[in-house]
């Protein structure tokens, strides 16, 4: 007989995951534009684009360090120590040089948050 750890679902969920991520910054860009305009449906992409790059990069460092480690590449750790400066970079470009809506991109960095408050609704409802 084998402990069950919890670990064995952690696939299934990041896949999960990811795909709520996608769900919310369609739905996201598609009200940002209603409401404001297409620059900021396009703003709250290109800030959900890159939360979405945040919690990838979080994620290999956390697949590096596991249980189950599999060597992540040097990259990884370098962009996952560099991830807020270039969150700020792309957060200067975003409303600086194109001029887009601030409120918008900073809303789509909040993508991930959405969709880990739906898969932990998700888990507490379905139990998996």
């Amino acid at each position: 007989m084998t402990a069950e750890t919890g670990l064995e679902d952690l696939p299934r969920l990041w896949r999960r995951a990811r795909r709520l991520m996608a769900l919310a910054a369609a739905a996201g860009a598609v009200v940002a534009a209603a409401l404001s305009g297409w620059m900021a449906g396009l703003a709250f992409l290109l800030g959900a684009g890159g939360a979405y790059l945040s919690y990838s990069w979080l994620h290999e460092v956390v697949e590096a360090i596991g249980p189950d480690a599999r060597p992540a590449p040097k990259r990884v750790f370098v962009l996952f120590a560099l991830r807020y400066l270039l969150l700020a970079a792309g957060a200067y470009v975003i409303v600086k040089i194109f001029g887009m809506n601030a409120i918008a991109a900073l809303a789509g960095v909040f993508v991930p948050v959405a969709a880990i408050v739906c898969e932990v609704l998700y888990e507490l409802v379905h139990g998996t």
